[in-house]
């Protein structure tokens, strides 16, 4: 082959298969995620956005919308289109499905990454996926995990390394090695001893270990915070203009790195599903549409476009707000009656955990409701994600009632919420001066007919905030 040959262009054709979904159909999606007042911030940009859109005052449902005229420009054609996209949309994700079903490990980590797509994260999952990324040793893996999970929610490490050395028996130079790597994750100040450790690791991450500001944390920390400028000008030998600058900088540094990636517990919720229970023992669902405006299309605007016009343009504008205020309107029926329709197949799959309370709640996925619904597995979890749900024995994440679980000895299924109530009720009642370990745990509840693996008894103590029973014991 010669050097011309070598390097001749050529041109080649491959075919990939590609799955996209129209802009429409994200904003539908958009919608069915959106807890309700979220739902209503966003129709009320659309009001501002689309001068077609009005809000409806006369009292009409969504269910009682009148249906669209005649002449609609073929809009129930596109609609249909754009719905077949999203059909085929899930298709293609539900034929990607492993066809072979899943062992119980495989459906928590599954249903885990479903989770993971629309829920946030705990600073502790943000730091663990760092870890990941960091590539230590496994046992620099370990010790690091240790830290992280004596992280608090404001980035602090609660623990000093000289008493997890004592408790633990690690060797400080790996705790200072682990932590000084931690200390370099995002967000930037995590993994402080305190407050002073944690503004110092933020100078240093900008390069200023050798600046005014850097010299003020370190040694006047104290000072700084009463104010007493003139004080830190005579010490450190430059003039309170200069403190005062440094002030107003340290100010903008954030004294609690990991706050937000707290939950925001005044954050205010408004139940989507209210199940109430009827003297015969059935239960009604109902739907909080006094929440959601009632939208129509404006007659002015139908009439401009009933009008002969030489204006092509302006003609084209309406008729393109009219499609999209018209999607919006069907939008948001479809996401009420899917979330009617999961609420309903809820409730029919865990009516113990109505009929008797939280500990006879049943193990159940997302797939299960998918399957009856007819949607896919995604959908639920875009419809469920931040929505709650009255009952009668309280007010609930609608997640809440997707767990996986346990079959007992006598075969009954247990869920996993259920397991974990168990285990904190042992723990609560145990001798605090000879707690018990993960194995006698297994054993105790064990005697409940609840078989269950050690490592999944330690991987639940750690979600329930218990601690180990070496440092559970007391005095």
């Amino acid at each position: 082959m010669t050097p011309e040959q070598r390097f001749e262009p050529s041109q080649s054709q491959s075919l990939q298969q590609q799955q996209t979904i129209a802009p429409q159909m994200q904003q539908s999606l958009q919608l069915l995620q959106a807890p309700t007042l979220e739902l209503r911030s966003m129709i009320q940009q659309e009001l501002e956005t689309n001068p077609t859109l009005e809000d409806e005052t006369q009292e009409i449902s969504l269910d009682e919308q009148p249906p669209p005229e005649d002449n609609d420009d073929g809009f129930d054609e596109e609609f249909a289109e754009i719905s077949q996209l999203d059909d085929d949309w899930r298709e293609y994700l539900a034929e990607s499905r492993a066809a072979t079903p899943r062992r119980d490990d495989a459906d928590e980590k599954h249903q885990y990454l479903i989770d993971s797509l629309f829920e946030k994260k705990t600073l502790q999952e943000h730091l663990m996926d760092q870890l990941g990324l960091a590539d230590p040793s496994p046992e620099l893996r370990k010790v690091g995990q240790i830290l992280i999970g004596s992280i608090d929610n404001n980035g602090f490490l609660q623990t000093p390394l000289d008493d997890l050395c004592f408790q633990l028996g690690i060797p400080l130079p790996d705790l200072e090695e682990a932590l000084a790597i931690i200390q370099g994750f995002d967000p930037v100040g995590v993994g402080a001893i305190d407050l002073r450790d944690c503004l110092l690791i933020q100078l240093r991450r900008l390069g200023k270990e050798n600046s005014l500001d850097y010299r003020i944390v370190d040694q006047h920390l104290d000072d700084l915070a009463r104010k007493r400028f003139p004080a830190i000008a005579r010490k450190l030998k430059v003039t309170p203009d200069n403190v005062n600058r440094s002030a107003t900088f340290i100010a903008t540094l954030d004294p609690k790195p990991g706050s937000r990636f707290a939950a925001d517990t005044n954050s205010y919720v408004i139940a989507d599903v209210t199940v109430e229970r009827t003297r015969n023992g059935s239960y009604t669902i109902s739907l909080d549409n006094e929440q959601i405006p009632r939208l129509r299309i404006s007659s002015v605007y139908k009439e401009i476009m009933a009008q002969s016009s030489r204006d092509k343009n302006a003609r084209a504008y309406i008729r393109d707000k009219i499609r999209s205020g018209k999607f919006l309107i069907h939008s948001i029926r479809q996401r009420q009656q899917t979330i009617e329709k999961i609420a309903r197949e809820i409730v029919n799959r865990q009516k113990e955990f109505f009929d008797l309370g939280p500990a006879h709640l049943k193990p159940m996925n997302m797939s299960q409701i998918a399957e009856i619904v007819g949607v896919h597995e995604t959908t639920v979890s875009r419809a469920v994600s931040g929505k709650y749900m009255t009952t009668p024995h309280g007010l609930f994440e609608m997640k809440y009632f997707f767990t996986s679980g346990y079959e007992t000895e006598s075969g009954e299924s247990l869920s996993n919420t259920s397991v974990k109530q168990a285990l904190a009720q042992i723990v609560e009642n145990e001798d605090p001066k000879k707690p018990l370990s993960d194995e006698k745990l297994v054993k105790e509840l064990k005697e409940q007919g609840i078989k269950i693996a050690r490592r999944t008894i330690a991987k639940y103590r750690d979600a329930l905030g218990i601690l180990p029973s070496h440092l559970r014991k007391s005095y």
